[in-house]
């Protein structure tokens, strides 16, 4: 249960943060058990509607624990291995070299010394990634940016690749690490999207209707927004010079037709009661509605950091003080201020959006907004969600 009052503090804080202008809107949702408590804030644009409960969001890099997910039921039918080399299904792959150094030319590469895993893909240790430096200071960056390769970001309807394309091009590039030494972020869970695709035999999107969306009741979440519902999507800002922006308009923006390329770490869009019931599943081990769409240890094994110490603090820029990763989400591995407990797991998104579930309270927070993210860790106004919302609990 919670408890009145900590729920109107959560919500004036809430609040405060729209009046002062850090987004038009928020909807913000704290479960507990059976109890569900939303808030919808503002505006969904400035000058637009009144934010509602089902309005539509684009959740960015929360998308990479529904990858995940995919990626376990193909392991749990057998049609996947963990400890498999990945070259099966991405030959593109296969083979690889790796650079000596970060600032050395493309062709300065030695073999790598072993072949890239399903669980390299899945922990981001795959050698492919972020480089958190300066655009341009390594060769390696200039040479992603001229073959249109992102690591990360949104869908984009104009990019011509398909999963094929895309793979040659990546394909192309040597690994900036060794498999299974350093955690980069990013790059893992588009490979695993184009993984699910080749091993099930049908498109990233189809899969995710059919085994994990249909299932859980997830209507509004897709890589595409239908036309029938392009009003209930929330216009995007970034800050710029002071203000904010529209970066992203619904009718004509990246959502409103389907990509080429349907990107596993970071292209769906959703609500907050849609993603409520995956977090749900995931804290009933894999369960919804006596129905089973993971088995226990697959959601163990999403739920458990695999980060050793130092590919910790690697990634500390992105992850924060405090996290490792599992498979798709962050886990939370040490009690700190202001942290949520250990072994708490979720994610966040570069447009605004952030989720955490705690197993041993029982407890999700989700909040949604327009506003992205001007840090890579995200904004002050995700973590005061989360501590509110433990505040809240009774």
């Amino acid at each position: 249960m919670f408890d009145a009052e900590g729920l109107e503090r959560l919500r004036i804080r809430l609040e405060r943060q729209v009046e002062a202008g850090f987004a038009p809107g928020v909807v913000g949702l704290v479960a507990h058990g059976p109890h569900v408590e939303t808030f919808a804030l503002g505006k969904m644009a400035f000058g637009g509607p009144g934010m509602r409960r089902d309005t539509i969001f684009r959740i960015a890099s929360m998308t990479k624990a529904v990858t995940a997910t995919a990626v376990m039921m193909l392991v749990e039918e057998g049609t996947l291995r963990l400890d498999e080399p990945v070259d099966r299904l991405l030959p593109e792959l296969a083979d690889r070299r790796v650079l000596r150094r970060l600032d050395a030319e493309l062709d300065d590469t030695v073999p790598a010394k072993r072949a890239i895993t399903v669980e390299d893909l899945l922990s981001f240790r795959c050698g492919l990634g972020l480089l958190l430096a300066p655009p341009g200071r390594y060769p390696i960056q200039k040479a992603i940016a001229d073959l249109g390769v992102v690591v990360i970001g949104p869908p984009d309807p104009a990019n011509p690749f398909d999963n094929d394309a895309w793979m040659r091009k990546l394909g192309s590039l040597p690994l900036l690490a060794e498999p299974g030494e350093d955690w980069l972020y990013g790059t893992g869970s588009n490979l695993q999207g184009v993984l699910v695709a080749r091993a099930s035999g049908k498109p990233l999107s189809r899969f995710f209707e059919e085994r994990i969306f249909g299932p859980l009741g997830m209507k509004d979440t897709a890589f595409v927004v239908p036309p029938a519902e392009i009003d209930r999507l929330a216009h995007a800002y970034r800050s710029q010079d002071g203000k904010l922006v529209v970066s992203d308009e619904p009718a004509t923006g990246r959502w409103s037709q389907p990509p080429a390329f349907e990107p596993g770490g970071g292209g769906l869009v959703s609500t907050v009661d849609d993603y409520l019931a995956f977090a749900r599943m995931l804290l009933a081990d894999g369960r919804h509605q006596g129905q089973a769409l993971l088995a226990p240890a697959s959601v163990k094994a999403m739920t458990t950091d695999h980060l050793t110490v130092e590919q910790r603090a690697g990634g500390e820029m992105i992850l924060g003080r405090g996290r490792g990763w599992g498979y798709g989400m962050s886990v939370v591995t040490e009690a700190g201020a202001g942290q949520p407990a250990p072994g708490t797991f979720g994610w966040i998104g570069g447009f605004g959006s952030s989720w955490i579930s705690d197993p041993a309270r029982d407890l999700t927070a989700i909040l949604l907004t327009q506003h992205e993210f001007t840090s890579a860790s995200g904004d002050p106004i995700h973590q005061e969600f989360q501590e509110d919302a433990y505040s809240a609990l009774r």
